[in-house]
């Protein structure tokens, strides 16, 4: 499951900064609530909270607020993270890290499993896409 969570061409640079897409390191879709405390680094310089969104569609929303969106991260899908940094030279060291809360599985009294991720690559901005059955969270 980690394995596939940053694909070689999951970084993009963008006129405004950075998109990456991430796959979900879990064996079931999850409701996009689930996921919390999202933060992201870029050659160790980490990602501003107000500078890091996550694209839904026509939509982007700040990555703390999806604790409040309805939809799904299925696990065939990316979810798009976009930062306001400025990616120069060609690899970069990126690492992504959040808490997945699984509301099926308890941990104790009310209280739902969660699961902490850090993900790490060294991805290439340039690399061409690879063929994929895949789509961006929408």
């Amino acid at each position: 499951m980690l394995q596939t969570a940053l694909r070689e061409d999951a970084l993009t640079a963008t006129p405004a900064g950075f998109e990456l897409r991430v796959g979900l390191p879990w064996i079931r879709s999850m409701p996009l609530s689930s996921v919390a405390g999202l933060a992201v680094e870029v050659d160790g310089a980490p990602v501003l909270p107000g500078e890091l969104t996550v694209v839904l569609g026509p939509r982007s929303v700040p990555a703390d607020s999806l604790a409040a969106e309805p939809g799904w991260w299925f696990v065939q899908d990316r979810l798009v993270l976009a930062g306001r940094h400025e990616l120069r030279g060609s690899a970069h060291a990126v690492a992504v890290d959040f808490q997945l809360l699984v509301p099926y599985l308890q941990a104790g009294p009310a209280t739902p499993l969660v699961l902490p991720f850090h993900l790490e690559a060294r991805l290439d901005p340039d690399r061409a896409p690879a063929p994929s059955a895949s789509r961006d969270v929408a």
